[in-house]
């Protein structure tokens, strides 16, 4: 059998593409080019000391930058912008959008949003991290400067999404709205080779990840819901599920769409928001969780129907198999429990 690789994928399937022209081939060849050279600066951590630690100052969340989410970010904005293929491009490393202005971005259709290292503060000890990106048609008039409200879309209008996964192997999972596919780096000849497609989340798992240090300030039904996770029911054949929580979202999301799981997020106190973004990390990771036959939900409902307000907004995440979402969701809104009141 044939060795597939991206691009051959891409040139196969470009017609999937809404109103494509090769620039999904470009988007997603600058996205290939960007994660090689992190994936190498990633491997070689632990050698090269100037890589490791603390960039010196915050994002505009208020957290620590690392060395290497500064060049991640560089290193992505730089491939994109070169291709001329997207007017401008949203991070989670920067405190507003950039357009890239000039006469041939500003022709382009399409915007990028992206959190170029998710996890990094888990690169001193060896964990994996990942890259989450989308990409949206623009809104704005095609051929003037881009806009923050071209940034600002509900999940559902986004044309692809993906993220790159850099562990015991680099691998890249994207989506265009016909399926999940995942793509595995040979590091020998430089190259990614399908070698997951057609990815499908199992209905139901038996993992459930979540920090559970945060227990006793989670809502009721989030309480409940674990409790079951952790409960034995004989008369179902239930056993009890496996806690498995990283603390980097790539790379348990990646797990669990592979085995079956639900990642969860929730709200505290402290957070009422929670702590991830819905336009870097949510919203992306929902359209690939529906395309392989999961559910993302947030405390209000569904991921891809909300309209973000602002481009860092945080958002209560509730992702993985459909079956365990379900019931989560059934939990959350029982009537005695009030969900949507404060506690």
């Amino acid at each position: 059998m044939k060795n597939v690789t991206v691009g051959e994928f891409i040139v196969e399937t470009q017609n999937t593409f809404p109103g494509s022209s090769g620039e999904l081939s470009k988007i997603l060849s600058a996205i290939k080019l960007a994660s090689k050279i992190v994936s190498h600066h990633i491997n070689k951590a632990g050698l090269a000391k100037d890589i490791l630690g603390s960039a010196g100052r915050d994002n505009v969340q208020g957290e620590d930058q690392q060395k290497l989410d500064v060049f991640a970010n560089d290193t992505f904005i730089n491939a994109l912008s070169a291709r001329g293929v997207i007017c401008g491009v949203a991070s989670e490393e920067n405190d507003s959008y950039i357009a890239f202005d000039d006469k041939v971005n500003n022709d382009a259709k399409y915007v990028v949003l992206m959190d170029p290292l998710d996890g990094s503060s888990n690169i001193d000890v060896n964990v994996s991290v990942g890259t989450i990106f989308s990409v949206f048609r623009r809104i704005s008039k095609q051929g003037s400067k881009v806009e923050l409200a071209d940034f600002l879309q509900a999940g559902d209008q986004q044309v692809a999404a993906g993220y790159l996964i850099y562990g015991s192997s680099t691998m890249l999972v994207y989506t265009t709205g016909t399926g999940v596919n995942g793509f595995t780096f040979d590091p020998g000849i430089g190259v990614f080779f399908l070698s997951h497609p057609d990815m499908k989340i199992p209905e139901d798992g038996k993992i459930y990840s979540v920090n559970e240090g945060n227990l006793a300030h989670f809502k009721q039904p989030v309480k409940e819901f674990i409790k079951f996770c952790q409960s034995e029911d004989t008369s179902n054949q239930k056993e009890p599920y496996s806690s498995r929580y990283i603390g980097s979202l790539v790379a348990d999301f990646h797990r669990n769409l592979i085995k079956g799981g639900i990642y969860m997020y929730p709200s505290t106190k402290k957070s009422p928001n929670g702590k991830l973004r819905l336009t870097y990390e949510c919203s992306p990771l929902a359209f690939l969780i529906e395309q392989a036959n999961g559910r993302a939900i947030s405390e209000s409902g569904r991921i891809m129907d909300i309209v973000p307000s602002e481009l860092h907004e945080r958002v209560p995440y509730f992702v993985g198999s459909k079956n365990m979402v379900d019931q989560l969701e059934q939990m959350m809104h029982r009537e005695d429990w009030k969900f949507q009141e404060k506690n």
